[in-house]
């Protein structure tokens, strides 16, 4: 049996490849552009695997988002720990970040309901990702959130596609799961377009924030102030 992840649907794949996002943090010396080219490059490969097949590339992707925020809380940490000062508070955004992203992740679950390939792709893409990322952070504090940051954009713009689809009849408009509705507080009639809708605005924070962490680590100005955060439930389901 042909795996449909490996064959996507071209005219798909070329609207994804011809999607563009908005750029909110205008790369500045080598550390930016290889943040934004390291970007793209992923970007590249999730086209490639998976062009509109929305619900399950945010379950890899989600999988993937989840983990900058633990690796850059646990090196702050201990950065802290070392120089005996504070982390004003880095290390909660980037935990509380870390399990936003998880939530996104369990919420797609509900929804594409992962095959045994897929998982077996987070599996692999997980182990190599953390790595390449604690690496990363050791290296560079700056660039790794660069990384993020840039990441987030193209999240940004990849929900707003989903969104399209979802808005054109493409992909159902299922009722939005019980987990969905308990995190973001939602009504009892809530719709997938609800969950992606919360779920990007969730990303748009991210970007901004790991921009900012970035400016600040360089010694730049902010670019802007923070795009808002939809409220979350304290009590996760």
């Amino acid at each position: 049996m042909v795996n449909t992840l490996l064959k996507p649907d071209a005219l798909a794949l070329a609207a994804e490849r011809a999607a563009r996002p908005v750029v909110h943090h205008v790369p500045h010396g080598f550390a930016d552009q290889f943040a934004l080219g390291f970007t793209k490059l992923l970007r590249f490969c999730a086209d490639i695997f998976f062009a509109k097949r929305y619900g399950h590339r945010a379950i890899v992707l989600e999988t993937v988002a989840a983990v900058p925020g633990m690796v850059g809380a646990m090196f702050t940490h201990l950065k802290c720990l070392r120089w005996m000062r504070d982390d004003q508070g880095w290390i909660r955004t980037l935990m509380e970040e870390a399990e936003n992203e998880r939530m996104h992740l369990m919420t797609f679950v509900e929804i594409a309901k992962p095959t045994w390939f897929e998982r077996t792709v987070i599996l692999l893409v997980q182990g190599v990702f953390l790595i390449a990322f604690s690496l990363l952070y050791l290296l560079s504090a700056k660039t790794a959130h660069r990384v993020v940051g840039y990441f987030e954009e193209e999240a940004v713009t990849s929900y707003t596609l989903y969104l399209q689809e979802i808005d054109e009849g493409r992909s159902p408009n299922v009722p939005a799961p019980a987990i969905a509705r308990h995190y973001w507080k939602m009504a009892d009639d809530a719709t997938l377009r609800d969950v992606v809708l919360v779920v990007r605005d969730d990303e748009a924070h991210h970007r901004d924030v790991n921009h900012d962490f970035a400016s600040t680590i360089g010694g730049l100005l902010r670019d802007r102030a923070s795009a808002p955060y939809p409220p979350h439930a304290t009590e996760l389901a």
